[in-house]
């Protein structure tokens, strides 16, 4: 590794922690970073997985009042992410190489869809429902199986799952979004445990750079955050998905 491949990485996961505390997105700037310096795609999705995943123990923190009270919600969608988070990094230890490679550009394209999407799921939130109280769920197998695919994804590929999450929720009559963020959180954590376990244990992660880039986003989640904040927020999401869009064609074009 050299010096300006550390800074570059140091760089790319400072600014992702920021964005992740603020908006999300992070993996949108790690992942196409770490292709760009030549790590093999599937090798560059674990690390980049591996890098972020503290991160998301702060986001969760952060909200730790909002679901004290939401403990069927974090039993049942907690085991089912981890099974299916489990199921999505099996999956992608499973493919071959070269087709996740052809599969990148879609991911990303996918992932940057679902982020534009984010917005309009948030408001669908904040919607009254009469029909739903605060504390009592609609126990149906429509929004646990939605969560189980959001997972499988979120193991897989990742990038944009928590929006995925979101409208999961937004089905068992969820009306609170901060509430609906926290529980978000904890499922993300249980997705990302269980998948960081499996990348580790199968040799995908490449540890220097999954180290350093781990400072990195620590300290963008702790020190970037309060710079990105200063941003006007549809600022920062913006640029995360002008970004995904021009990575996701220009990789699309160089496969064509």
């Amino acid at each position: 590794m050299s010096l300006a491949h550390g800074v570059l990485m140091f760089a790319a996961a400072f600014v992702a922690g920021g964005i992740n505390s603020v908006a999300g997105g992070g993996t949108l700037i790690t992942f196409p970073v770490l292709l760009w310096l030549g790590l093999d795609p599937k090798v560059a999705n674990a690390t980049s997985t591996v890098a972020l995943w503290p991160g998301l123990f702060g986001g969760l923190f952060g909200f730790r009042r909002e679901i004290v009270d939401s403990r069927s919600y974090l039993l049942w969608l907690g085991l089912t992410s981890v099974v299916g988070g489990g199921c999505g990094a099996w999956l992608l230890i499973l493919t071959p190489s070269q087709t996740f490679a052809r599969l990148v550009p879609y991911l990303i394209l996918f992932a940057t869809a679902l982020f534009i999407l984010q917005e309009p799921i948030s408001r669908r939130l904040r919607l009254p429902q009469p029909s739903s109280s605060p504390t009592a769920a609609r126990w149906w197998i429509g929004p646990i199986l939605i969560q189980f695919f959001s997972s499988v994804y979120g193991g897989y590929f990742g990038a944009g799952n928590g929006i995925l999450m979101l409208a999961a929720l937004g089905l068992f009559g969820l009306t609170d979004i901060h509430r609906a963020n926290g529980i978000k959180n904890f499922l993300g954590i249980c997705i990302n445990s269980i998948a960081v376990l499996a990348f580790a244990l199968s040799g995908l992660v490449y540890w220097p750079n999954a180290l350093l880039m781990t400072v990195g986003a620590v300290a963008g989640g702790y020190y970037g955050a309060s710079a990105a904040r200063r941003l006007r927020r549809v600022f920062v999401r913006r640029t995360v998905i002008i970004i995904g869009l021009v990575i996701g064609f220009l990789m699309l074009w160089r496969l064509s």
